[in-house]
């Protein structure tokens, strides 16, 4: 089970930051477009419409950002366990 449900974690000016999106992420590009836009670099597209402009990570960097990690978030199983 996919949730598209993502962790990024980066730095701004030094600083960690992180977030939980839900999209879709194929790779660092998109990582680093989504920490600009949790940065306030880069305006948040509008739901299910393409970002205005992507921000690259030599852009990122330039504002500040760092150290961009991403990985898919845990999957819970709420599934009851009787003993």
């Amino acid at each position: 089970m996919n949730t598209d449900l993502y962790i990024i974690e980066y730095k701004l000016h030094g600083e960690s930051k992180s977030f939980i999106i839900r999209t879709k992420i194929r790779s660092n590009a998109d990582a680093w477009h989504w920490a600009s836009c949790d940065a306030g670099v880069a305006p948040i597209p509008k739901p299910g419409r393409p970002p205005l402009k992507v921000v690259t990570k030599p852009q990122a960097e330039k504002y500040g950002l760092s150290d961009v990690r991403w990985r898919e978030s845990a999957i819970l199983d709420w599934t009851e366990v009787t003993t």
